[in-house]
């Protein structure tokens, strides 16, 4: 695992970034990597920076994967969040629910991501350039920051993995920009929980949110070559909930079949 800070001019702060390293990686290899960019870096990799302790066993999963050729040795790039400013920088809009996102920083932590950090990685490390070797993801506002992102900045993400997104924000603003997108990534995963809050009605919404934002993706001509969409029953909002669906994503996203 490599860690370095980033000093953003988009932000105006200092971001803590960690690289996962696939099993066999040579600083000079001519192999070219694909790349997967991750949002709230805290919740990857490392139980002690972990929310309540439990990471998605990001390490462990894509180790496996990789070693038993199921997905292509790809770098794991997790972003760490802003802590206070998590919520404001992962959103376009305001959430009035959250004291902490009122004052929205989406656009910038885009510009942040792909002109900022994107570029680093790829003169520190041999990546695969383009749309079809980049992934980005995220869950929860990370999972609407990445889905903004990949909107604001058509064709440059092509692989896409949103879990438990938030989009009841903005009065479900990313809904109805989804519904006017002119591009999508070759490859988007959706996944989403039953039971994500106590709240038997915003449980209902949220998964009905995600059908609706399915919708628009089947209109706009991903098939079930390009999209995956996993309803699981009982599921939290919660890092154990995507780490064990993770699997699933990145075979599906980066599988070598």
């Amino acid at each position: 695992m490599d860690t370095f800070e980033v000093q953003s001019e988009a932000l105006g702060v200092s971001r803590r970034i960690d690289v996962w390293i696939p099993p066999g990686f040579r600083a000079r290899d001519p192999f070219r990597h694909p790349v997967l960019y991750l949002n709230d870096g805290q919740n990857l990799f490392d139980p002690a920076r972990a929310f309540a302790g439990n990471t998605w066993a990001v390490a462990e999963t894509a180790t496996r994967l990789v070693r038993l050729g199921r997905i292509a040795p790809i770098l794991i790039v997790g972003i760490d969040h802003g802590t206070q400013r998590r919520g404001s920088e992962y959103l376009p809009v305001p959430d009035n629910r959250n004291p902490f996102a009122r004052e929205p920083l989406g656009r910038r932590y885009a510009e942040f991501v792909t002109r900022e950090l994107m570029p680093k990685i790829a003169r520190r490390y041999s990546v695969a350039q383009g749309a079809s070797n980049t992934g980005f993801g995220g869950s929860s506002y990370g999972a609407v920051a990445a889905l903004y992102t990949s909107m604001l900045y058509p064709g440059v993400f092509g692989r896409l993995l949103l879990e438990s997104p938030s989009l009841y924000v903005g009065g479900c603003y990313l809904l109805r920009r989804a519904r006017r997108a002119a591009r999508w990534p070759a490859r988007v995963y959706l996944g989403v929980g039953t039971a994500e809050t106590q709240r038997p009605d915003w449980n209902h919404d949220t998964v009905v949110n995600v059908l609706r934002l399915e919708s628009t993706l089947r209109r706009a001509g991903l098939g079930p070559r390009r999209l995956r969409v996993a309803i699981e029953e009982g599921a939290t909002h919660s890092e154990r909930a995507w780490a064990g669906r993770l699997p699933v994503a990145l075979e599906f996203l980066f599988g070598q079949g």
